[in-house]
């Protein structure tokens, strides 16, 4: 039978259904947690050819592995299994971007007016630039100028779309803390915008790029939480049961209170929150667009959140665990730069497998405890990351030996766990491309217009994957979407008396 062509519901059917397959293959894999490295002899569970080769690769030639650039020089003889299974891995997950540029963190952007970059990570500020943009272009295609931003959290993209492209715009959030800081952010932005000249940018020695003034209308704040298995004309709660209702945004059975229609975007929409958005456009005539940008994977409740798709709901082996979803959070890219560069961070893995073997020791009952990050671990001796790691679970780290043989055995293999927790990040993107391949074949599902784009540099953005759904063709909306944005997150030239980052410069 011939393939079906790329692109169509037929070719995406096929793909979830190849990447369950792969997946229920390497299940034991897929579900491993590297802390138990130890406790749980997960190295002895791979296939011997596999032990050797991984055993005596360098970071180098695991970053290789991962899709990293050739270190060059002898390496590991790789078995002819672990290369299918890597090039599967690959083939079958969403491009994320352009491989190959340069590494460097993101610089404040010059495009974007520096009156919106306050308060803002650089970061943050490529996201919200990029998406913005993209939310544009759905406004311009679609005729509708309101947008509602569901999880706004501190209102830095609502604050770019209603101040910076002069759309109206509502930010929804439910914790309190958040959105209070978003209106405060707000107000400063309005004085400074009243003040005469105050919205100039300082004097720099190079040349500003021309930037389009800014408007005096900011969003609207509305205080409210998504339920999502409520009808969509009722879907927005109050942000506890004692508050008020909230005013829905959409508007009631209807459509929107004065018949207009909204795009609904929500960036980084932790867990169930990504697919409450796309259920409510589907079933809300007065949803015009959704953008979405999926986070915390392991949130989602299965069901409701994952599967959504008729298709993947029906397909033998789609189920995936906590541990599974958790992977798809991680960032690969970045994982890899630190193979690539030997970074000292690599041992963090180890030192928390060697302490989980030690806490399970102690306390046979207890297992992957939340011990939270200990700061710069991989700065510390292992003996000082288990005295600040072991108090944090209620273990006296006088009573447990630090320094014995045993441990030292376990640090010794610190190139294994590098080694097997590189393996569980080629799973990692197959399982975010399912997860979102489920998403993008429930609206496919039902007709809608709708695309995966790598909107966002996944070295700086690793939840980069953007869906966009709309009840119009999107051709005129993602033509040309990379070229426009290909060069907007250049380095703001420094001002007088401030200092260009250096080269060792990491983003944070």
């Amino acid at each position: 039978m011939a393939a079906a062509p790329r692109g169509t519901l037929q070719w995406e059917q096929q793909r979830a259904a190849d990447i369950i397959r792969l997946l229920s293959l390497y299940r034991p894999l897929l579900d491993a947690c590297v802390v138990d490295f130890f406790a749980e002899e997960l190295w002895a569970q791979l296939p011997p050819p596999w032990q050797t080769a991984l055993g005596s690769a360098a970071p180098p030639q695991l970053a290789r592995l991962l899709g990293g650039p050739d270190p060059g020089g002898p390496g590991p003889l790789w078995p002819l299994s672990l290369l299918a299974f890597a090039a599967a891995s690959r083939a079958l997950s969403f491009p994320r971007g352009p491989p190959g540029a340069a590494p460097r963190p993101p610089c404040h952007s010059r495009r974007l007016h520096p009156l919106l970059r306050r308060h803002v990570k650089p970061k943050k500020q490529h996201e919200i630039r990029r998406l913005g943009k993209l939310l544009q272009r759905l406004s311009q295609a679609t005729g509708c100028t309101r947008v509602v931003d569901v999880g706004a959290g501190q209102g830095h993209l609502s604050r770019f779309l209603a101040f910076g492209l002069g759309l109206s715009v509502t930010a929804v959030e439910g914790d309190g803390r958040l959105a209070g800081a978003a209106e405060r952010f707000d107000r400063e932005l309005l004085r400074e915008l009243h003040k005469p000249g105050g919205s100039a940018p300082p004097r720099r020695r190079h040349p500003p790029r021309p930037r389009s003034p800014l408007t005096p209308r900011g969003p609207q704040h509305i205080p409210g939480r998504l339920d999502p298995l409520l009808p969509w004309g009722e879907f927005l709660l109050p942000p506890n049961p004692s508050a008020p209702a909230a005013r829905n945004p959409l508007g009631g059975p209807g459509g929107a209170a004065d018949g207009a229609r909204v795009l609904v975007t929500g960036l980084h929409a932790c867990g169930d929150l990504s697919p409450a958005l796309l259920r409510h456009f589907a079933r809300s005539p007065s949803v015009a667009a959704v953008v979405s940008v999926g986070c915390c994977y392991m949130k989602l409740s299965t069901p409701p959140g994952y599967p959504l798709s008729s298709w993947v709901s029906a397909l033998p082996g789609h189920e995936l665990s906590y541990r599974a979803r958790e992977s798809a959070c991680h960032a690969l890219e970045q994982y890899r730069g630190r193979l690539g560069g030997g970074s000292p961070r690599l041992r963090a893995h180890c030192y928390r497998a060697v302490l989980e073997t030690l806490i399970r020791g102690a306390r046979p009952g207890l297992r992957r405890p939340g011990v939270q990050t200990v700061k710069k671990a991989h700065a510390l001796s292992f003996p000082q990351y288990a005295r600040l790691g072991l108090p944090r679970v209620g273990l006296d780290p006088a009573s447990i030996p630090l320094d014995s043989d045993a441990v030292g055995t376990m640090l010794e293999q610190q190139h294994k766990v590098v080694a097997f927790f590189s393996l569980t990040l080629l799973l990692a993107p197959l399982v975010e491309t399912l997860i979102l391949l489920d998403q993008l074949l429930y609206l496919r599902e039902r007709g809608f217009h709708c695309a995966l784009v790598p909107l966002f540099d996944p070295r700086f953005s690793p939840r980069n994957l953007v869906l966009v759904a709309a009840r119009c063709p999107l051709g005129t909306v993602l033509a040309g979407l990379e070229e426009e944005d290909g060069s907007e997150d250049e380095a703001e030239p420094p001002s007088e008396g401030q200092s260009p980052p250096g080269p060792g410069h990491q983003a944070q």
